[in-house]
């Protein structure tokens, strides 16, 4: 027994000390906000749904299925241990209530096939399939860890095996079974050695599992579970507010991630559960089209950064450009689908926006050509295109449309009308279809017209939380002040900030999409369609659909108007991006592919005549690359295409 006590002590020890660096840096992490992660009840439901259930995992069913098989089978096992260390004591000994029954030793044998039909898929996927996802992975550390995990089934299946033989058992399950009457006729004395001998092999391969985790990406099989339970309760879209308050004590005053101290616990706990499993890169729009960027490199490179300082003592180095580069930083498009695809709640674009946030309030550090963006929001117009407000009406030349002044009575809805609605030539098409179906459906409607300003949604994107702040705090008083309850937004960008992050300065209305809206008043028999035979295929915006989960809306509108949507590969919420989120709209864009193009590519290969969407920057971004293939479908907004059916006049026109 003291041998037994020795060993477990020295592993504890050992784990220790490789664990003490990682406490350490969580403890030196900033605290999350505690009601960022929801109510209790959703927290409990995503740790049932993804840790215990497997969600996400099973998203790709054959590695959904091996990663289940083991990690569903090391739960199952957990009571051998224990039954192991009685065992040392007494050869004689078993857990109560479940050892040395026929049920539990049945379920110990198939759960242990499990992990082994499990460790053997892994090592195919590893070793013949290879996919590229693994790319810039550990893969030696994954080796070593399947060798691991076969060397303590195997031993746990052997030693059970003398067990029955020696008749230390009265149980069998079918493979210890088999196993026993294999070793007939083995002398006695050999097999009590053997079953000694297998038993310590046991506890230690166990016990060396334990120290080696630590250090070691495997210690997702701690972090996961605590990582989950800390993750975002609100729509993937709404980012962390970070208030800045001038006026306020200086040591308070914070701009984004700078350093590894500035991280939360929640970000710092992302880097320690990273499973390296690369679906996170595997969606990613830049990673893809040949960018430096891989979400999961990221987080590895910070994970490696944070994980160099010695125990207790974090490097101040700055994170950019010594855990990542300026470049990765800066390729994001905000999509989220490599947040949607991880398996462990890593919430990579929000410490992506954190880092850009220091990069740009505390250094004025970002690629040139963003300055354009900047400029134009902190100028006169308060818009991205550096229009003077006075030109937010221009779309509405030629229409009756009510404009809200100070004073007036709120209408039923109010359009927010947005920067590129109003200014962007084509998608002006959309803005004006958009107002033309509300009234033809007579929707009391209303815009803000000068009054209306940038959202902030591509500034705070890019990090400037403080200019957002500004624009969104003056916004929403504009619209508190004119009594607004009811928003309808056809921008999937101004949709996300209005519904979701102005509620964090005081703005709560009832935001809908434009699309929404138009299936409602579709379905209601207030806007009357006819339905053409034109194939259509629909690109979802990352900022309505992923995000936000608005996927039937834009469907519903289409069907109205041509039937059945012809699907791309990468649909709803596995939608490809557009390129244009993250304030990449304003920026140039290297690498192997244009995003946009790309997605193009993929919409044109479903043999559709119009590429339907519904938001202005997939608009404008699908019909640059449109231009760029020469000849391909059309590019229009859902609601253009539901008032040529719905309003036409004759002329091509709606009216």
């Amino acid at each position: 027994m003291a041998l037994l006590f020795a060993a477990i002590a020295a592993a504890g020890v050992l784990a220790w000390r490789r664990a003490a660096p990682r406490v350490a840096t969580l403890r030196a992490a900033r605290p999350d906000d505690p009601e960022w992660a929801g109510a209790g009840g959703d927290r409990v439901r995503r740790e049932l749904v993804e840790v215990v259930g497997q969600r996400k995992l099973f998203q790709r069913l054959v590695p959904g299925l091996m990663h289940a098989a083991i990690f569903w089978g090391f739960v199952v096992l957990l009571p051998t241990i224990v039954e192991a260390a009685v065992a040392i004591v007494d050869p004689h000994g078993h857990l109560p209530l479940i050892g040395d029954t026929t049920w539990f030793a049945w379920i110990v044998d198939v759960f242990a096939i499990g992990v082994l039909a499990g460790v053997t898929v892994a090592v195919w996927i590893r070793k013949v399939q290879r996919p590229d996802r693994f790319r810039g992975s550990h893969l030696e550390e994954a080796d070593r860890i399947l060798l691991m995990i076969t060397a303590i089934v195997v031993s746990l299946l052997l030693w059970q095996a003398t067990r029955v033989a020696l008749g230390l058992v009265h149980v069998e399950g079918p493979i210890t079974g088999w196993l026993a009457d294999s070793i007939d006729g083995v002398s006695r004395g050999t097999l009590e050695v053997a079953e000694r001998v297998l038993v310590w092999l046991h506890l230690l391969l166990v016990l060396g599992f334990l120290v080696y985790l630590p250090g070691s990406k495997h210690l997702h099989i701690v972090t996961a579970a605590p990582n989950v339970w800390l993750a975002k309760g609100a729509p993937s879209g709404h980012l962390t507010p970070l208030r800045i308050d001038l006026e306020g004590p200086e040591e308070e005053m914070r701009f984004g991630a700078g350093v590894a101290t500035d991280l939360t616990r929640k970000q710092t706990l992302d880097l320690f559960s990273c499973t390296e499993c690369g679906r996170c890169q595997d969606v990613c729009p830049a990673w893809t089209t040949g960018k430096p960027l891989s979400p999961k490199l990221l987080i590895m490179g910070l994970r490696d950064h944070v994980a160099a300082a010695p125990a207790g003592e974090l490097e101040l180095q700055p994170l950019v450009p010594n855990a990542v580069t300026d470049e990765v930083v800066w390729d994001c498009v905000t999509c989220g689908a490599c947040v949607r695809e991880c398996p462990v709640d890593i919430e990579h674009v929000d410490t992506i926006v954190d880092l850009r946030r220091h990069l740009v309030m505390a250094e004025s550090r970002f690629p040139s050509e963003a300055g354009t963006l900047l400029r134009g929001v902190e100028g006169p117009g308060e818009n991205p295109w550096s229009q003077p407000a006075s030109a937010r009406m221009d779309w509405a030349t030629g229409l009756d449309v009510r404009v809200l002044g100070p004073g007036d009575p709120a209408p039923e809805v109010l359009f927010w009308v947005g920067c590129a609605g109003a200014f962007d030539e084509r998608a002006r098409e959309a803005t004006r279809s958009t107002v033309r179906l509300l009234q033809a459906a007579g929707v009391d409607v209303a815009v803000l017209g000068a009054r209306e300003s940038c959202t902030g949604d591509p500034v705070r994107r890019m990090g400037h939380e403080f200019l957002f702040q500004t624009l969104a705090e003056r916004n929403v008083s504009t619209l508190n002040e004119a009594g607004v309850t009811t928003i309808v937004a056809s921008c999937a960008h101004c949709f996300n900030t209005l519904a979701n992050e102005y509620p964090d300065y005081g703005g709560r209305y009832d935001v809908v999409h434009h699309s929404e809206l138009l299936a409602k008043l579709v379905r209601e028999g207030r806007l009357h369609p006819s339905r053409t035979s034109v194939a259509v295929t629909y690109h979802d915006a990352c900022y309505l659909g992923r995000h936000n989960d608005r996927y039937d809306a834009p469907r519903d509108v289409l069907g109205a108007v041509a039937g059945e949507v012809e699907e791309m590969p990468r649909t709803r919420e596995r939608s490809f991006c557009c390129g244009a989120g993250g304030a990449r709209f304003w920026m140039e864009e290297g690498g192997d592919a244009r995003i946009n193009e790309t997605r193009y590519a993929e919409a044109v290969r479903t043999g559709a005549e119009v590429v339907a969407t519904a938001c202005p920057f997939c608009l404008v971004m699908l019909d640059d690359a449109a231009n760029a293939a020469g000849a391909g479908p059309e590019v229009a907004d859902v609601a253009t295409l539901l008032a040529r059916s719905a309003l036409t006049d004759g002329s091509g026109e709606a009216t």
